[in-house]
C-alpha cells in the first residue's frame, strides 16, 4: 500500500488502521473510494512509521508525519498528492487523540504545501447544448437506454449534481409538481435542488417509457437504471459523457465531474449570486465555489481581447 516495497505492518498497527476503517465508513459515512483513498495514505503513514521503529500508533508524533511528508517529496508526488496525504494524517491523529490511543494530536501543527487548484475545462453553452442534442438523436427509437442517457445529461448539466448523487438518486427524491431534486451529498448532507423544463421533460418520458421496460427484480427505488434493470453505477455514467462528448466537434473530454464544473461557470455567467451556487453544488466552504469566479474572469479576459479593437 505504500510508497516502497513495504514490509508487513506490525500486528498492533494493523489493528489501529482497521479499527480507523471502521471508523471512516460507519461513524463517518464517507464514500466507499474516499475510505479507501484515507486507508491507503494512512497505511503508507504507518509502513513509513514501522521503519522508523514505531509500533504503536500513539507513538507517531509530528517528526513522523513530517519525514513522512518529505519523503513524498523524494519520491516526486506532486503537491496536490502531498496536501491530501497532509489532511489525512491530520484527520488520523484527531482520531487517535479522540480515542484515547494517543496522548496528543500530532498532526495539529503539521502544515502542508497548498495544492494547485487547478479547474478542468468548461463547456460553452452551445456545446452544453449539442450535448445533450448528441444523446437525444439517439434516443429518437425510443430505447429505454437512450431515454435514460437523455435523461443523466440533462440532470447533470441543469443541476450540476455530482456523479455519485445522480447514481444514489431514487425514484421518489423527485418533486416532479415544483421540478426539484432530493439529493444526499457528502456525509449523507442533504440538500434540494432545481431543474429546468427540458431536463423535467427527459424525466418524465424515462420514468414513463424507459424505466418499466428496463427495471429487474433487486432495483428497488432506484432512479436511474443499468442495462441489467439494477441501479446504474458510475462507471456506466462517465462512460456516458465520454462517448457523447466525442459527437461534439471541438468540445473538450470531460466526465461527469467536468458538467458539474460547466453547470457551475454558466450560473455564475447568467448572474447567479455565490451563496446560490455555493447551495446548489453543496459546497461546505464558499472558498470552493469562489474558485469558478477564475473560469468566468478568464472567459471574460479572452472575449475582450478578442473582441474589443484596442485590448
Amino acid at each position: 500500500m505504500g510508497d516502497d516495497e513495504a514490509e508487513p505492518l506490525p500486528e498492533s498497527l494493523v489493528r489501529v488502521l482497521g479499527d480507523y476503517e471502521r471508523h471512516l465508513r460507519s461513524e463517518r459515512d464517507l464514500a466507499p473510494h474516499t475510505v479507501t483513498a484515507y486507508t491507503t495514505d494512512i497505511a503508507g503513514l504507518l509502513e513509513h512509521a514501522a521503519r522508523l521503529g514505531i509500533t504503536d500508533a500513539g507513538q507517531v508524533d509530528l517528526r513522523t508525519l513530517r519525514s513522512w511528508l518529505a519523503k513524498q517529496q523524494t519520491l516526486g508526488r506532486s503537491r496536490t498528492t502531498i496536501a491530501r496525504r497532509a489532511t489525512a494524517a491530520r484527520v488520523f491523529t484527531g482520531w487517535l487523540a479522540r480515542t484515547g490511543r494517543a496522548a496528543t494530536d500530532a498532526g495539529a501543527a503539521l502544515g502542508a504545501p497548498k495544492a494547485h487548484r487547478t479547474l478542468p475545462a468548461v463547456l460553452r453553452a452551445d456545446e452544453a447544448r449539442a450535448l445533450i442534442e448528441a444523446a437525444t438523436a439517439l434516443a429518437d427509437d425510443g430505447s429505454p437506454v437512450g431515454l435514460r442517457d437523455v435523461a443523466m445529461l440533462e440532470l447533470l448539466y441543469a443541476t450540476g449534481i455530482r456523479v455519485g448523487e445522480l447514481v444514489g438518486l431514487d425514484v421518489d427524491d423527485v418533486d416532479h409538481d415544483r421540478d426539484l431534486l432530493r439529493v444526499f451529498g457528502k456525509g449523507r448532507k442533504e440538500r434540494t435542488v432545481p431543474f429546468g423544463r427540458p431536463a423535467a421533460r427527459a424525466l418524465q418520458r424515462w420514468l414513463r417509457d424507459g424505466r418499466p421496460a428496463l427495471v429487474a427484480e433487486g432495483a428497488g427505488g432506484a432512479l436511474f437504471l443499468g442495462a441489467r434493470g439494477r441501479r446504474i453505477d458510475q462507471r456506466a455514467v462517465r462512460r456516458l459523457v465520454h462517448q457523447r462528448l466525442a459527437d461534439v466537434p471541438g468540445a473538450p473530454d470531460m466526465g461527469p465531474h467536468g458538467l458539474r464544473h460547466t453547470a457551475a461557470t454558466h450560473l455564475l455567467e447568467g448572474g447567479a449570486d455565490l451563496r446560490s451556487v455555493q447551495e446548489l453544488l453543496g459546497h461546505a466552504s464558499l472558498a470552493t465555489t469562489q474558485r469558478y469566479t477564475h473560469v468566468t474572469t478568464d472567459r471574460l479576459r479572452r472575449a475582450y481581447q478578442q473582441a474589443h479593437p484596442r485590448a
